[in-house]
């Protein structure tokens, strides 16, 4: 289903294919995770993706519970802006030998996933609350609570000392 398909005619189609959209998007976060993990030397930055690792899985979660709350089954739509990011990641990563520079290349492709889930909750909270369901409007603000959150560690991790380290 594209996003001007035939099959998009109301917001609340449009709301559950968003839905989708980020169902996946996080369970393909929660398996690029791990492998990021692996490969930072940062012991903050480590920290702050395992951190970051189970709270993804948290989000999963919830996106279920929303899925359930507004009566539709849990699943996922490919979304090639994630698929993109996270592709890419793994492209610069494999072409980087120093550890330093791998930590803030790695770091920026956390914040990329992070900004693109923003833009998509935060969508999904408005669309929530025009489509009259607070419930739903809830648990998806928490959820973008927490990818604010943890993009502005990122961001004072980056400034702090990874990206001078890589410099």
């Amino acid at each position: 289903m594209g996003l001007f398909s035939k099959d998009i005619k109301t917001l609340d189609d449009l709301f559950i294919h968003t839905l989708q959209d980020i169902y996946y998007a996080e369970q393909q976060i929660t398996k690029a995770l791990p492998e990021m993990i692996s490969k930072v030397s940062d012991s903050q930055l480590k920290q702050d993706f395992q951190t970051h690792l189970g709270e993804t899985e948290q989000h999963v979660k919830m996106v279920e519970q929303v899925f359930r709350m507004h009566g539709h089954d849990a699943k996922g739509v490919t979304c090639p802006a994630i698929d993109g990011i996270i592709d890419e990641a793994q492209d610069i990563a494999g072409d980087i030998d120093d550890p330093q520079v791998l930590d803030a290349a790695l770091l920026a492709a956390a914040q990329a996933v992070e900004h693109y889930e923003i833009t998509r909750y935060g969508t999904l909270v408005a669309w929530a609350k025009q489509l009259g369901r607070e419930d739903c409007a809830g648990v998806l603000h928490q959820i973008l609570d927490q990818e604010k959150a943890m993009d502005q560690k990122l961001n004072r991790i980056a400034e702090s000392k990874v990206n001078r380290q890589a410099a």
